[in-house]
């Protein structure tokens, strides 16, 4: 399940006259994002980012060799920055990369498959998945405690605690 390429930020739009851009990291520490060396962007292109800020929402202010207006900046805007997973370190025991679990099945504690994840997020409270089920739309569900029974990557499962009722299993998975 793994990707070779792992995103570490997303550019946001210039910053100033000369070519700096906001990056939302992705990152554990924001300036971070030129610790790695060069990163590729989604269309295929490579930056060498050097990270000159990081304002109190912990978005980075980046400068890249060959962006130098803030047109060409503006023309980055919404880009994914990616990296490869060789360059980054391997994860603890108790670690994973938050890519690694997009599209993994989320199986209750029946084995009935619930849906997928499609989104992981932190709004300050804890970890959050947000799972899209066979029919309706997507739930939000707290990640982590004793919520997250089993991930197993190989299989491509998360083996979850969920409610009973907030969603309807899919036996097809």
């Amino acid at each position: 399940m793994p990707s070779s390429q792992l995103p570490i930020g997303v550019i946001l739009g210039p910053q100033g006259l000369k070519g700096q851009f906001k990056v939302k990291p992705f990152t554990a520490a924001p300036d971070s994002l030129s610790a790695y060396g060069p990163v590729s962007l989604d269309d295929g292109r490579q930056l060498h980012l050097q990270v000159t800020a990081v304002n109190a929402k912990g978005v980075a202010i980046v400068r890249a060799d060959g962006v130098s207006s803030r047109e060409a900046a503006e023309a980055l805007r919404g880009r994914t920055l990616q990296i490869d997973r060789s360059c980054l370190p391997e994860p603890e025991d108790d670690e994973l990369y938050h890519a690694d679990l997009l599209g993994a099945r989320v199986i209750d504690s029946d084995g009935a498959v619930m849906g997928r994840i499609i989104g992981l997020y932190d709004f300050g409270a804890g970890g959050i998945v947000e799972v899209q089920p066979p029919h309706g739309p997507s739930v939000m569900l707290p990640f982590g405690g004793d919520r997250v029974v089993d991930v197993d990557l190989a299989a491509g499962e998360v083996r979850m605690m969920v409610p009973e009722g907030l969603l309807e299993s899919d036996d097809t998975g």
